[in-house]
């Protein structure tokens, strides 16, 4: 298993067993690790079922919903900046530099 998986699924695993100590089922933990992604989303994850407790499954599917937007904007806005980059690249360069690199 490469380091990645064995990172992902250790975090996973830590993510289960913190929704299974909250009284809830693994199959939530497991859906919630599936949706979130990445280590990073989880541990955030787990830093709030550890410091909330929350007490129904709609408040842990509400963050994990939190957290998947605010990840989805943070790419959306680095997919922007890159694009704007490009653009201020073009307008400085002109369009002389995009077709050498075609």
């Amino acid at each position: 298993m490469t380091n990645n998986r064995a990172e992902w699924a250790r975090s996973k695993d830590e993510l289960v067993e913190a929704v299974r100590s909250l009284g809830f089922p693994d199959e939530l933990g497991e859906q919630i690790a599936k949706q979130l992604g990445s280590p990073k989303a989880m541990s955030r994850m787990m830093a709030y079922l550890y410091n909330v407790k929350p007490r129904s499954a709609e408040l842990i599917v509400d963050e994990m919903l939190a957290i998947c937007s605010e990840i989805a904007a943070w790419k959306a806005k680095k997919e922007s900046e890159e694009a704007n980059a490009r653009y201020n690249e073009m307008l400085y360069y002109g369009l002389e530099t995009l077709d050498e690199e075609a």
